[in-house]
């Protein structure tokens, strides 16, 4: 079982590199052709996959960085002040209610 572990995770890398390569708009596709991007990453099964994950994809830093745009970022309903604008405004008005 352990002969196949490099295998497998060779072959996992490969794949998600492929549909990684797939999903990404062409405007986020750095230095090459989004189709060049494919044949590498299917034809040098080590090498294609991992330059793709370093080189070949417009990324943003971690915890900040610019947003794309046209996407809002999500957030947790305790920390959306709209959210909680709404909640208060139900209760003011059940509490009108049973006055």
């Amino acid at each position: 079982m352990l002969r196949l572990l490099p295998f497998l995770l060779i072959l996992a890398l490969t794949i998600y590199a492929f549909i990684d390569c797939l999903n990404t708009p062409e405007e986020e596709v750095k230095h090459l052709p989004k189709t060049v991007w494919v044949l590498i990453i299917l034809l040098f099964s080590i090498v294609g996959p991992v330059v793709w994950l370093f080189a070949g994809k417009k990324r943003s830093a971690v915890g900040g960085g610019r947003r794309p745009r046209g996407r809002a970022q999500w957030v947790a309903p305790d920390d959306n002040p709209e959210f909680l604008k709404s909640l208060r405004d139900e209760q003011d008005k059940k509490d009108e209610d049973k006055d």
